[in-house]
């Protein structure tokens, strides 16, 4: 089927957002023009549809996206950015310098997409079989791109640095750590990164809406491995066997017992196993049977009694019944803490630039997992949700991210544009050189300067050393 997103620009008429795309209503009901911002980006929104149209249509997956990072180098082409490409995978860093002292704030998007067949039957559908932009991530980078573009053609409003960071491997291994042990958050003149930005687009809310808290936005998603060992032998003689399997099922049910005794209410624990594998045929008792699964937690004092209960109730079910068990728990992404100060200016910044009814304070935090927390555990920001809900849909009753039927409403991405400008022009102009007066102010860029390439195919799929836990809603 084709999907309401897939339609021309600019929107017809009779769209309710394009109407409002002249006005904007805030709190009060009152009607106010709309942002200088947002209108700008507005004009760029049929480039970075086009961008978005093209990496959807050829999606890659975990470090190595090559199409991916092709296509983000000539969007950039021209933009007087100092670009440096990554090492271990195929990131792109690219900065734009204003030639004058200050801060210096980073954005990011991630590339990558996930094994997962595409079934939305849009007209630019992955041409790839099995592999689907099913998280947004070609949105991101599309957007990230738009505001570049939008930020560089602004630039004489700007002091100090915009980093744009592309990353790789956010779903499948934690591109974020690498890209940090590359040197990120420094530049190559000695200045550091003074705080970050990110947002992630979703279809279940109002399109064009922001949502956001400060504290913690998502939580640590880490990763459950457990394989019973008994003693395999004929269906027929349970007694004279260990069967695993039921002691599989049985710890399966104790550990949700243990989530709801042993973690306080308050701080909110998940605890699922998603696998079950045991067995080859119906009338053998396997030797193994293996579980596997996820937990997410909001602090790190419920991680800890989390994965210390994980290992403590497998064991001792296993040796009620007389039988072994091998725990894994590979640690995958912290928690995403938003910078309560940070938090604050991109509300304002949102409110400004989108209108103040676009701008919503989350209740709770998501227990997605997503890995721009090493970012964030190494300098101020926060990440927001974008609303992208398709024309003709319910909010909240639509596929979501992840789903192989998820679509988005093109219109937002003109609002992420808009609003990793805001967000940049305010930070930017808080001003000051806060410490970074050793900064080298380049002029007179032309075009790109591309500083290091990928290496060999052997080094870039180097393991990255994290559990792969990275499904960000």
């Amino acid at each position: 089927m084709a999907s309401a997103t897939a339609a021309a620009h600019p929107p017809p008429e009779d769209d309710p957002f394009a109407v409002e795309a002249r006005v904007l209503i805030d709190g009060s009901g009152s009607v106010r023009p709309e942002s200088g911002l947002l209108a700008e980006a507005r004009k760029l929104l049929p480039d970075v549809v086009a961008l978005r149209r093209r990496i959807h249509s050829l999606p890659e997956v975990g470090a190595y996206l090559p199409r991916t990072q092709q296509a983000i180098l000539e969007a950039v082409d021209g933009l007087g950015l100092t670009v440096t490409l990554g090492r271990k995978l195929s990131s792109v860093v690219a900065v734009l310098d204003s030639g004058r002292p200050g801060r210096t704030l980073l954005l990011r998007a991630d590339m990558d997409a996930l094994l997962q067949q595409e079934n939305t039957g849009l007209a630019f559908a992955s041409q790839v079989p099995g592999v689907m932009h099913a998280c947004g991530h070609d949105a991101h980078t599309a957007m990230l791109v738009g505001a570049a573009r939008l930020l560089n053609a602004r630039r004489d409003r700007l002091t100090g640095r915009v980093v744009f960071m592309f990353q790789p491997a956010e779903e499948t291994g934690g591109g974020a750590l690498p890209m940090i042990e590359e040197g990120l958050l420094t530049l190559a003149d000695g200045t550091a990164v003074d705080a970050a930005f990110a947002l992630h687009i979703n279809a279940r809310n109002e399109t064009c809406t922001v949502h956001v808290r400060p504290g913690t936005q998502y939580a640590a998603a880490d990763l459950v491995r457990i394989t019973v060992r008994g003693r395999s032998g004929h269906a027929a003689g349970p007694h004279r066997v260990l069967d695993p399997v039921p002691v599989a099922c049985e710890i399966v049910q104790a550990l949700q017992t243990m989530i709801t005794r042993t973690v306080g209410i308050f701080e909110p624990a998940v605890l699922t196993i998603t696998t079950i594998r045991a067995g080859s045929a119906f009338n053998i008792i396997p030797e193994t049977a293996e579980l596997s699964g996820t937990y997410r937690t909001l602090s790190e004092a419920s991680r800890r009694t989390v994965r210390e209960g994980i290992t403590r109730v497998a064991e001792g079910v296993a040796a009620a019944h007389g039988m072994t068990v091998a725990v894994e728990l590979p640690e995958g992404y912290p928690t995403v803490q938003n910078d309560p100060a940070f938090t604050a200016l991109v509300r304002r910044a949102a409110a400004t630039a989108l209108g103040p009814s676009r701008v919503h304070e989350l209740p709770h935090p998501t227990m997605g997992g997503e890995d721009f927390s090493y970012v964030l555990q190494r300098v101020p920001g926060a990440m927001v949700f974008l609303g992208a809900c398709p024309p003709g849909g319910v909010p909240g009753k639509v596929p979501d991210n992840h789903s192989d039927r998820v679509l988005y409403d093109e219109e937002a991405l003109a609002a992420g544009v808009a609003l990793h400008c805001a967000v940049a022009e305010d930070f930017l102009r808080g001003g000051g050189n806060d410490g970074n007066k050793g900064n080298k102010a380049k002029k007179g860029n032309k075009g790109n300067k591309v500083k290091k390439e990928n290496k060999g195919k052997g080094e870039r799929r180097e393991a990255i050393g994290v559990a792969s836990t990275g499904d960000g809603d």
